[in-house]
Order: structure tokens, then C-alpha cells, then sequence
């Protein structure tokens, strides 16, 4: 066992306020972070959960220009969309601030000039690329071009979202300013670097002596950064949306957004606890877990803790539970290609299923390895485990003791050997539940509570209390008195995890206070205590639901395809005798139908003007053979006959190929007579 505290801070990444909150977000930080805090809570334990969102960095500004309103008006849009969504799915944060409140702007400010006075920055004057257009240096984001990697045309200055390499502006093949459309040039430019370099040596101390308990993907990043040598990372930024450097030789130079960003942990506390805030961060009592992503991990565990230790009265974190990431539908999520699963859009599509979304991340988090989130694996989930299992459990229950005992918990008799059992089983369950919340193992803590569920199940399947009912009454009111415990235990394990439910569980049995010393305990619920009617805690997804949630994806998909979609190069150059020699002419459909057999393959009768002829054409999968009836379309008249499917085929129906891969016949724009020529 490590170190005892007396109190837990609790902080989660803070999300950029650019756009709004995804699945992948929930599963690698926000749903970990409220099951950690709730949790602790339910132990009765000091916590203070902290949240905020991150409102500056050139993802915002990008935006901003981009729709033509300011970056306040970004942030303040989507500070108010993150903070609701996130109260709709039951994250409970003590306090979700902001980073352009006037208590972090003082409180950022302060953590600068404190190092600047020991002399812990470094001041250097290094190149880097500017638009002589606008007439300012460019962040990362604002340089454009094309990856050296893997060639794609769109990639950014500080990463290509297409093969996901790490680059840096001068990487680019062609780089453009996002701003004018510009060449940048190199410039001198003077900014402020915090030397990493120089807490080297401690950081390697802290994080791979100390702290071997950190999860394989944190310790191992961290020390694969340790070992290639830290460098200085510069603090300060050419920009005017942000902090201004709080210095008189610093103008037009804002903090850089991952100096100012950690600091709003601090801020929100203030926020939230007032003059109290020190015993949460200063206090060696008290204890610090960051949430987040793999992809702050460096900044968490070397560049935060750096600034932390240059300040020199700060605590550091004592772990890291960082997740990977998680994918949907086998593909990245990615909030460019609008390819994820909105949390405001989910709330807002499917009312009431906030402990689905929550319970499906959590069995499917990305704990070890990344992910997949898809549809059809939520519904099985669902349906399967919540709804047959779950609430199965419950439902009966609660349908029993209303109609054996009017919804009044009887008096018990001796335990027989399954109710021994069961009480056994489920307070194996509790304790390992616990160890794994403790351990960070939310995943495998979830099956645990889950296995309740199961041992609730089995004991009612083993006992009949439905047979023991016409013979014994004695022994049913034994049976059902187990049962109600296990149900009260039910929305104590699930409380972490499925909140809406575990409180509607808790209300119909009379606890006000859900408190974890009373899990796996089977006097929960006193003999004579009424238990309320529940209705259904889950209901099953319907195939409907869920195709209308694909179809949404596809439809993204589609229109990511259309919008990069390119035409392929012009084909080499032909003289026009060469085109003189194809017959292309008009014709009118006068019948068409599939080819047995053939999942690809429509058979035409066209009215070529002259006669009738047959002609096969592969475009079964896009169009209904009805849709095409009496259609005027293009054909290749002077084809040689092709055999296909044991049907002869004069000729060739003409189709473009979309940017989506679907085809479309070519048709007349006005009416034409059979037989008309192209030419």
C-alpha cells in the first residue's frame, strides 16, 4: 500500500471550446474521471472534481476566422454547449470553469511572473514562419501543406490528420499560410522557453523510480521522452488571443496555450473553493489524479510537472490514468470529418438513455489498447447486458415482492445454503469492485457490478421463489428478503456507472444516501420497509434506432468523400478521327429488369430508333430496374457483342462515376428521339 491521504483533487483534460464533446472524449477522460469521483464520494472521502474548458490555442482562433465572429464568440458558444452536455450525461464536477475567466487570466499571470523572477525561463530568439501578407508569424495550425509522409495536400503544421504523423512547419512540402494563402518566410522571432532540460534528472527520479505503478502507456511515453533528452519548450506564443506575457518586452506575445491550460486546474479550484484552494494543491495530505488522453501524457507527466517543480510549492501528481484512444466504426474519429458521436447530438436523438451511452463506453473503454465503438455492438450490449441481465434482475425483483407481499420486505428466516451463497458471492463481487475502482481498472470494476446482477439472477432461477410460493411460505419470504438486498446492493455498485438508474433503484427502497460501506451489506433494507413500483429500468434498442444512426455516419462519410473528392487526370490526348469512330446515340428504355443471378448486372431493352436491342449494364446496386423505365439514355452503339450471364449485350449504357463511388446513367437534359446521335 502507498501513501495515505486525507483528501483526492480530482482534474480532467480541458476540452478545446471549439466544438463540441465526442464519445472518444467521454471514454478516454469524462466518464473514467465522474466514475473515479463518484466513487470516493460514496466512500465518503474528501474529492474536489475539477473541470473547465480550454478557451484558447489556434484551434479557436482558426475558427473564429473561419466563420467570420470573434474567438470569444467561439468560446462562449461552446464553453455553455460542453458544460450542458456534460450535466446531461451526469458528470459531476464540483466546478467547470473557464480559462478566459478574469480568476485564471490573474491566476496564469501570477504563475509566470513567480518563475520569470527566479530566473527560470530562458530567453532566445529563434526562426520561424511568417506571413508577410497579414503581417504575423504563424502558429503551427495556420501552416498548410503537403505531408512528406504520405502526400496528402492538407496537412497542418503540427500534424497530418490523414497518416497521423508528427511534423513541424518546415516539414511541409509547399507550405501555405491558412491566413492569406501565402509563402511564408523565416523570421526572427524572441520568446521565453522553460528548460526542461534542467528538471531532467528529477523527473526521471519521480516518474521511473517513484511511480512504477503508472499505467504501461504513461510510464513507457514518459520514459521514451526522458530517455531521447528533454529540451526547453518554449512558453510564449506570437499571437493576440490568449494571456499577454506578462512582461513590458513581451507585446504581441500571449502565453502558449499549454503553459496557460494546466493552470486553469488551479484557477477552477480558486473558483470553486476560494481561499481554501491551497490545501488542494499544497497540502502534501492531499492527493492529485489527472484524467486524461494519451495524447497529453507529456504534457502531464514532464512539461506541468516541470512548471510545478520550478515553482517549488506546488504538489505533483500522484497518478496519471491515461487512456488510448477510441475509434468508431473502424475508422479515427475525427472532428474536421464530422465523423464522431456528438454528446449534445445523442442527448438530444435518444432522451433517457444517458446510463447506455455511459455503461457502453465504460465496458468498451480503452483502458490498455485503442478501441472501437460501433452501433451494433452498443445495441448487443444494451439489450444483452443492461436490459436481460441488469434490469431483468431488477424488474422481477421488484414485480415479485408487489405481488407476493404488496411491495413490503418480509421478515426472513434462517438462510438456507444458496442465500448463504449468494450473500457470499455478492460480497466478493463488492470487494473486487472496489480494489479494481482503486486500481483504475474501470472496465473490469464494471463487470464486477455486473456479476451482482448475475448472482441475483442465478439465485432467483435456483430458488423459484414462483414454485416455493404454493407450498412454502416461510421459506419465500426468506427468498425474497435476500433478493431485495441484492436490488439495494444493485444501486450501490451501479451508482459509479449508471447514476440515473442506481438513484431510481435507491428512491423505490428509501435510501436517501448512497454510501459504499453498506454495499455487499444484507440488512441494507430493514423487513417492513415498502418498496415502490419501479418501472423498466432499460428498454431495448430497436434495429430502427440503430440504422438511423449509421445512416448518419454514411451519410458523413458521403459527404467527406464528396468534399475530397478529385478528378482523376485528363486521359492522353486522341485526335478526333479516333473519336469519330464511336457510335454514341440516345435511346428510350423500354424495359429493364435484374439478371438472375447477378447481384450487378440490369438488362436493358432500349428503343434504339432503328430496332430493339438488349443491352447489360453493371449499376444493379444503384438503381431500382422501375426507376429507369422509359428514361432516355446514352449508349455505345458500335460495341462487338459481349456475352454475359447467357444474354447478349449490344452495347454499352454510359454512367459517371460520382465522387461517393456510385454511378449515375447519363440522360438527355431535354427530350430526344430514339436513335439521336452524340456528337
Amino acid at each position: 500500500m502507498g501513501k495515505e491521504f486525507k483528501r483526492t483533487l480530482i482534474t480532467s483534460a480541458l476540452p478545446y471550446a471549439n466544438g463540441p464533446v465526442h464519445i472518444g472524449h467521454l471514454a478516454g477522460v469524462y466518464i473514467p474521471a465522474d466514475i473515479y469521483a463518484r466513487f470516493l464520494r460514496m466512500c465518503g472521502e474528501e474529492v474536489l472534481f475539477i473541470g473547465g474548458s480550454d478557451e484558447h490555442g489556434v484551434p479557436i482562433t482558426i475558427k473564429a476566422k473561419n466563420e467570420g465572429v470573434t474567438p470569444q464568440d467561439i468560446v462562449d458558444r461552446y464553453h455553455k454547449l460542453i458544460k450542458e452536455s456534460f450535466e446531461g450525461l451526469g458528470i459531476t464536477f464540483d466546478v467547470y470553469g473557464r480559462t478566459t475567466s478574469e480568476t485564471h487570466r490573474k491566476t496564469a499571470s501570477e504563475f509566470f511572473r513567480r518563475l520569470d523572477s527566479k530566473d527560470e525561463f530562458i530567453k532566445k530568439t529563434t526562426q520561424q514562419l511568417y506571413d508577410p501578407v497579414a503581417g504575423q508569424f504563424l502558429a503551427d495550425r495556420y501552416v498548410t501543406g503537403t505531408c512528406p509522409h504520405c502526400g496528402n495536400t492538407s496537412a497542418y503544421g503540427d500534424q497530418c490528420e490523414k497518416c497521423g504523423s508528427s511534423l513541424s512547419p518546415t516539414d511541409l512540402i509547399d507550405p501555405k499560410s491558412a491566413l492569406s494563402g501565402s509563402t511564408p518566410e523565416m523570421r526572427d522571432t524572441t520568446h521565453w522557453f522553460l528548460p526542461l532540460d534542467k528538471w531532467e534528472e528529477k523527473l526521471r527520479k519521480w516518474i521511473l523510480e517513484e511511480h512504477k505503478e503508472w499505467r504501461p502507456n504513461v510510464y513507457g511515453q514518459c520514459k521514451s521522452w526522458l530517455d531521447l533528452g528533454l529540451q526547453p519548450r518554449a512558453v510564449s506564443r506570437d499571437l493576440d488571443w490568449g494571456i499577454p506575457v506578462p512582461r513590458e518586452d513581451a507585446e504581441g506575445k500571449v502565453l502558449y496555450v499549454w503553459f496557460d491550460a494546466p493552470i486553469g486546474y488551479i484557477s477552477n479550484t480558486i473558483d470553486c473553493v476560494g481561499d481554501d484552494w491551497e490545501k488542494w494543491w499544497k497540502d502534501p495530505e492531499t492527493r492529485m489524479i489527472h484524467f486524461i488522453g494519451k495524447d497529453n501524457i507529456v504534457f502531464h507527466c514532464i512539461v506541468f510537472p516541470a512548471m510545478l517543480m520550478a515553482d517549488g510549492t506546488y504538489n505533483l501528481p500522484d497518478n496519471v490514468p491515461s487512456n488510448e484512444f477510441l475509434n468508431l466504426e473502424d475508422d479515427k474519429i475525427s472532428t474536421s470529418k464530422n465523423w464522431a458521436v456528438w454528446l449534445h447530438e445523442y442527448l438530444k436523438e435518444l432522451p433517457g438513455r444517458e446510463d447506455e451511452l455511459r455503461y457502453v463506453l465504460t465496458a468498451n473503454a480503452p483502458e490498455t489498447k485503442d478501441n472501437n465503438f460501433t452501433w451494433k455492438d452498443y445495441q448487443q450490449r444494451v439489450n444483452s447486458e443492461l436490459v436481460a441481465i441488469f434490469g431483468n434482475f431488477v424488474n422481477r425483483t421488484n414485480v415479485l415482492l408487489h405481488k407476493y407481499f404488496d411491495g413490503v420486505v418480509p421478515q426472513p428466516g434462517t438462510p438456507a445454503l444458496p442465500d448463504v451463497e449468494a450473500e457470499r458471492d455478492v460480497r466478493l463481487a463488492v470487494s473486487e469492485m472496489e480494489r479494481l475502482i482503486r486500481e483504475f481498472r474501470l472496465r473490469d470494476a464494471l463487470r464486477e457490478a455486473m456479476n451482482v446482477a448475475r448472482i441475483g439472477n442465478k439465485y432467483l432461477a435456483d430458488c423459484e421463489p414462483w414454485k416455493v410460493a404454493k407450498t412454502d411460505e416461510e421459506r419465500l419470504k426468506t427468498i425474497m428478503y435476500f433478493a431485495t438486498q441484492i436490488y439495494a446492493t444493485l444501486a450501490l455498485a451501479f451508482e459509479p456507472f449508471t447514476p440515473f438508474a442506481a438513484t431510481k433503484i435507491a428512491e423505490s427502497v428509501g435510501i436517501k444516501k448512497l454510501e459504499w460501506d453498506e454495499a455487499g451489506n444484507f440488512n441494507l433494507i430493514a423487513p417492513g420497509t415498502k418498496v415502490e413500483k419501479l418501472p423498466l429500468l432499460f428498454e431495448k434498442i430497436e434495429d430502427s434506432v440503430v440504422e438511423t444512426q449509421v445512416n448518419k455516419l454514411l451519410e458523413t462519410k458521403r459527404q467527406n468523400m464528396l468534399k475530397d473528392w478529385r478528378p482523376d487526370p485528363v486521359k492522353a490526348e486522341q485526335s478526333i478521327e479516333t473519336f469519330d469512330k464511336l457510335d454514341i446515340r440516345v435511346g428510350r428504355v423500354v424495359e429493364c429488369e435484374k439478371v438472375k443471378k447477378s447481384k450487378k448486372l440490369l438488362k436493358f431493352v432500349i428503343d434504339d430508333g432503328l430496332d430493339k436491342r438488349v443491352i447489360l449494364s453493371g449499376i444493379a446496386a444503384y438503381y431500382e430496374p422501375e426507376q429507369l423505365v422509359g428514361k432516355e439514355v446514352c449508349f455505345l452503339a458500335n460495341l462487338p457483342v459481349r456475352q454475359m450471364m447467357g444474354i447478349e449485350s449490344h452495347g454499352m449504357i454510359l454512367s459517371a462515376r460520382n465522387a461517393d463511388g456510385t454511378l449515375s446513367v447519363i440522360t438527355p437534359s431535354a427530350e430526344v428521339q430514339p436513335g439521336s446521335q452524340v456528337g
